[in-house]
């Protein structure tokens, strides 16, 4: 299909596919899926100097298998779907994803979700399916666009996986893969299938998980994960900024970016506790500034007066500045083996429109934002489960602090946890297939210790 459209638009172009102005080969077309299952063939460069280099990727004995991906949409009602999305889904809920496997018999699957990430392609999922594992990628509702994201409701899509991939495919265990900001998803949903107490959103809203019949997990896998959106967020926020509605007015001494800022790298213990302090307290004034706003619709709806403000139950808004975090150019901050990123880097980070929290809404704040008001905490959660729980760190990762990982292993209060440091491996492992293979080799080993997969995927 890929194909005759690409020659069907160099016909209509009056081009050949190897005209200079620019190209579509085939392998840039590896969305046109359709709804069939696709060899991995697809997704392999066509070049010599690509070949070898994919070849040496996969070369790893680890990585023996090949492995096909199987699109899956599920549709699930949520009477409050239609808040927060632009179509005609009505009161449907819709998530998709993809099973990528290999052709290996287990009644074992691992399933990423991130609450806003689409993770189809990233190298984690895809070298545990050359490894021989099952693999299900699954978005939320909320999928590349977290503005309007309300965690617990990506608690109920991540519900829907579940049950989807026991009841429709048979799989008798499932192990929730929370990578980066998957991690603290699958610790709140486990907490939340195991003992729900959740009614409300923070912003008050009926999203009830203690009715919501979610199936708990069989074991999770915590990897390159920090301890929440809203705490990572705040330690990456600008604290200089003094005016919510004009970032331009700044404070000096805690402006990273500002040449007259006297404080330098390597920075005090006094200074980066003033920094922090000063990141938590500008989270909290968003945060009051949103529940005063959230007041005042709140009490417009409920008016006797009739009027445009009466259908208003949210509000966008514009976070600035939003990426001042002080461990990218101090290394000596939560020492791992992560390289410093060029101030030049880290200024441009900061004021670009995909940054974190740039643009979302009041509800939205609350729920994945807020330093004090969310509820998906990785550690909190942690502390409630009881399946066996293994947390993957990577010892080089520039995003997320060794604390993190450390601090979501302590968290769990049972014996049936182990912590495994990958040195040297970044976040997303790229160009790092001997430590990918390490990490994954690790996770199969626990997951059969477990009781988790089968031990033959350890002797094949």
């Amino acid at each position: 299909m890929a194909s005759r459209r690409l020659e069907n638009l160099c016909k209509h172009l009056n081009k050949s596919p190897s005209a200079s102005f620019a190209t579509i080969v085939r392998e840039d077309c590896i969305g046109e899926m359709e709804n069939r299952v696709v060899d991995d063939d697809m997704e392999t460069p066509q070049s010599e100097d690509q070949n070898s280099r994919s070849n040496k990727t996969h070369s790893h004995p680890v990585f023996k298998y090949r492995y096909t991906r199987t699109p899956i949409k599920i549709v699930f009602t949520d009477t409050s779907a239609a808040d927060e999305r632009y179509g005609g889904s009505g009161d449907k809920a819709i998530i998709e994803g993809e099973l990528i496997k290999a052709d290996t018999n287990t009644k074992s699957v691992i399933i990423f979700m991130h609450p806003s990430g689409i993770q189809n392609l990233l190298p984690m999922p895809n070298a545990m399916a050359r490894a021989g594992l099952h693999v299900v990628t699954c978005t939320s509702r909320y999928p590349n666009n977290d503005s309007c994201l309300v965690m617990e409701k990506v608690v109920l899509d991540l519900g829907a996986c579940i049950r989807h991939m026991k009841e429709k495919f048979g799989y008798q265990k499932v192990l929730l893969a929370g990578w980066s900001g998957g991690g603290s998803l699958s610790s709140f949903y486990q907490a939340q299938a195991e003992s729900p107490t959740i009614t409300h959103t923070p912003a008050g809203d009926l999203v009830d998980l203690t009715n919501a019949n979610l199936i708990p997990g069989d074991g999770l896998l915590i990897m390159a994960a920090h301890i929440s959106r809203a705490k990572i967020f705040t330690e990456w926020l600008d604290p200089a900024v003094l005016d919510e509605n004009d970032p331009s007015k700044r404070d000096v001494e805690l402006d990273l970016y500002d040449p007259n800022n006297p404080n330098v790298p390597p920075f005090s213990p006094e200074y980066v506790k003033r920094f922090r302090e000063a990141q938590i307290a500008r989270n909290r004034r968003i945060t009051k500034w949103a529940e005063n706003q959230l007041e005042n619709i709140n009490e417009d709806y409920e008016s006797v007066k009739v009027g445009w403000k009466q259908n208003k139950r949210d509000q966008a808004f514009l976070v600035s500045c939003t990426q001042a975090d002080i461990r990218r150019i101090d290394t000596s901050i939560d020492p791992n083996g992560r390289s410093p990123t060029q101030l030049s880097d880290l200024a441009a980070e900061n004021h670009s429109p995909v940054g974190l929290a740039r643009f979302t809404t009041l509800r939205s704040w609350l729920s994945q934002w807020s330093y004090d008001k969310s509820n998906a905490d990785g550690p909190k959660s942690l502390a409630k489960i009881t399946v066996p729980v293994m947390v993957v760190a990577n010892e080089a990762d520039h995003l997320v602090p060794l604390s993190h990982p450390e601090a979501m292993y302590k968290a769990v209060k049972h014996d049936r946890k182990k912590f495994h440091l990958v040195k040297g491996a970044t976040h997303y492992y790229f160009g790092q297939n001997d430590l990918m293979a390490s990490a994954v080799k690790e996770v199969m080993i626990w997951l059969c210790d477990q009781g988790l997969l089968e031990s033959a995927f350890l002797s094949a």
